[in-house]
């Protein structure tokens, strides 16, 4: 149970990739005081978890309404999964890439600082995957919940402390960082649609 707490925790760790997020916070706060900084920083991590905690809720349903089946969203949630972690490991980097998502800096808490730097397409994938009703039993899926709000609570704490992680390690430093989860998503990823396939081929 401990080790599939810690594995979970890591996971989401990579996939929300709370570092890669300081940049782009830095970024589309800069025009901002210290305190409306920290309300932002507040109030975008509230809403990435409303975001992904509805997505937990309803994604199963969704699939369930569409008749999907087990393994084809194990292999097509691992195949975007594969291609977002692509991204973070060869693309230019989530810091820069969602730099560039910055064109109204009076609304940049909702767009792009909650979503896509905290709750990214990849994340929403992992949460519907890590809740699947299929998989996991109720107890499991709430210790998921709880999970999820840990990550995003430090995704916050980081982003408080934005202006020091960044004059600490550079953007260079939280770049490189953003391609090590990046490799980390990509085995999961690989995991899970190696994992839809033997379903597929021994039902």
């Amino acid at each position: 149970m401990v080790s599939e707490i810690i594995t979970k925790i890591l996971f989401l760790i990579a996939v929300i990739d709370p570092l890669g997020s300081v940049p782009v916070y830095l970024e589309a706060t800069k025009q901002f005081t210290e305190k409306y900084k920290k309300k932002v920083a507040i109030r975008a991590s509230f809403v990435a978890f409303l975001i992904l905690l509805f997505f937990i809720i309803v994604g199963q349903l969704i699939l369930e309404g569409m008749d999907i089946t087990l393994s084809a969203f194990q292999i097509s949630g691992g195949v975007i999964l594969f291609l977002f972690a692509l991204t973070m490991i060869f693309g230019e980097g989530k810091p820069e890439s969602e730099k560039h998502l910055i064109q109204d800096y009076k609304h940049v808490t909702i767009f792009p600082v909650a979503i896509p730097s905290i709750a990214s397409p990849g994340a929403i994938m992992a949460v519907v995957l890590l809740t699947d009703n299929n998989l996991y039993s109720i107890q499991q899926q709430v210790v998921t919940t709880v999970l999820v709000l840990v990550v995003v609570i430090i995704t916050m704490l980081i982003l408080l402390t934005a202006s020091r992680i960044q004059k600490r390690i550079g953007e260079y430093g939280i770049t490189v960082i953003s391609k090590v989860m990046g490799l980390i998503l990509a085995a999961y990823a690989v995991q899970s649609i190696l994992s839809g396939l033997k379903d597929f081929f021994s039902s």
